[in-house]
């Protein structure tokens, strides 16, 4: 159990790379098409954290990964019911009161074995092995930069032929690679302890990996597509009871981003401010 509920924001940047590609636009940075503004969506962060934790905790008890492109999300809540020793739902529409049963100690097992599960939340409730919905205590906003964005369409070459037939012609092959040559994003996320606490036994200790996860994200993640890209914050406010002792927006608020040219093209061309006087119960932690 926690005992705490916290808010906390981060502050990263991208160099000369495209941190979140919109499949809707040619794979090209995401954009506030009204206001020019970048945006990477919560779903982006999550995966890299998802990363983070199996790298360092793979094959540990209690840190598998749910959420990853290894097996379909059903065959693995079969082979939860498999372990369980639980049959099939016969009719999903229908369940007996022992498949109810059933369904709710499987997602107590798929909670208590994966981290994932316990920090973000899941929909377990496909198949005909249901591990039920668990509405997840940690929640993260999509990232806005603190700029308008602006993508440049880079042009490559390869020496690399794709098909024989090419071979035989000296037509150099040429492709696209959509950057941003720098901007800095900000988002704020929530962890709800009163939720943590009913449904899926978040601990401290998962907690401290989360921060980790957070600051070193970009560390394993490195690619030429996503460009140069650091956690430069993270900034966490930490309230002394279960339900809070202020608004989230309010403590949000204490952190001010000025930019300081035209054209930002570094970190130091923005001054970060923070304003550390809490309301009373609040306590600011900056985790980097």
């Amino acid at each position: 159990m926690i005992s705490n509920r916290y808010d906390f924001v981060m502050l990263y940047d991208v160099e000369n790379g495209n941190p979140n590609g919109d499949p809707d636009a040619g794979n090209t940075p995401r954009i506030d098409a009204e206001t020019g503004y970048g945006y990477v969506t919560d779903v982006c962060i999550k995966r890299k954290i998802r990363n983070y934790v199996e790298i360092v905790k793979g094959g540990e008890a209690g840190f598998n990964i749910l959420i990853k492109a290894d097996k379909a999300l059903n065959t693995k809540f079969k082979a939860t019911y498999d372990k369980l020793g639980y049959p099939e739902i016969k009719d999903t529409k229908k369940k007996t009161p022992k498949e109810v049963e059933n369904e709710k100690l499987a997602r107590q097992f798929m909670m208590k074995n994966y981290y994932d599960v316990r920090v973000f939340g899941a929909v377990m409730s496909t198949g005909k092995t249901p591990c039920g919905i668990v509405r997840g205590p940690v929640q993260i906003n999509f990232s806005r930069s603190l700029s308008p964005i602006n993508i440049q369409d880079v042009t490559i070459t390869r020496q690399g032929r794709t098909k024989e037939d090419d071979m035989a012609g000296n037509t150099t092959e040429i492709g696209k690679k959509s950057i941003i040559p720098y901007a800095l994003y900000r988002a704020e996320g929530y962890v709800s302890a009163a939720l943590a606490n009913k449904t899926t036994d978040l601990t401290e200790d998962d907690l401290d990996l989360l921060w980790t996860a957070i600051i070193n994200m970009f560390e394993e993640d490195h690619s030429a597509a996503r460009g140069k890209m650091c956690m430069r914050k993270l900034i966490v406010f930490k309230h002394e009871n279960v339900l809070g002792n202020s608004p989230s927006h309010i403590l949000f608020d204490k952190i001010k981003i000025q930019e300081n040219t035209p054209v930002p093209r570094k970190y130091s061309d923005y001054t970060v401010t923070i304003d550390y006087s809490m309301p009373e119960g609040v306590e600011i932690i900056e985790k980097l």
